[in-house]
């Protein structure tokens, strides 16, 4: 697959990912958002503070405003996205840094959300080529920047089927 098709498949999958995410999300009331779930669960505003920041982290690594990407080592090879999404758990700690604050608001987050949006797609689509393939030691083990926007994409469905159960059955 050529860089400009990989780039279109990965934006497609992310957009059509924030499509649904941020369709959910915005049709809660801000009541019911920034209600707490049982056990502590993130609240609605919560997961999509989290997304939101996330989203941008994603496009720092990507735009390199978080210089963590390096040039891969001659003999890396990468490993197809599918076989590292196989592998990891149903649940994940997000870093401290991506622990939403226990007010978020859905006025507060959702122009985040939007802007989360934006600063990724804009990122991803002046990805170089010759960048594309650096790499970033994450959670999930060593990623290229290619690979950061499919994790970028099942980051964001993996939300939306959050607040899809934190909703309910109906939403």
């Amino acid at each position: 697959m050529s860089h400009d098709e990989r780039i279109a498949q990965t934006l497609a999958a992310f957009e059509a990912a924030m499509d649904r995410f941020t369709a959910r999300v915005s049709a809660v009331p801000a009541d019911q958002a920034q209600r707490p779930g049982p056990d502590g669960e993130w609240s609605v505003a919560q997961i999509t503070w989290h997304v939101a920041v996330t989203n941008e982290g994603f496009a720092g690594l990507v735009n390199g405003t978080r210089p963590l990407a390096r040039a891969p080592e001659p003999e890396f090879v990468e490993t197809p996205f599918g076989d590292i999404q196989a592998i990891i758990p149903d649940k994940l700690e997000a870093p401290d840094m991506f622990q939403p604050p226990a007010d978020a608001t859905m006025a507060d987050v959702l122009p985040r959300l939007n802007a989360s949006r934006a600063a990724f797609v804009d990122a991803y689509t002046a990805l170089a080529e010759e960048r594309a393939g650096w790499t970033i030691k994450s959670i999930l083990g060593l990623l290229t920047l290619y690979q950061v926007g499919d994790w970028a994409a099942a980051h964001v469905a993996r939300h939306n089927a959050q607040a899809k159960r934190r909703l309910g059955p109906s939403s």
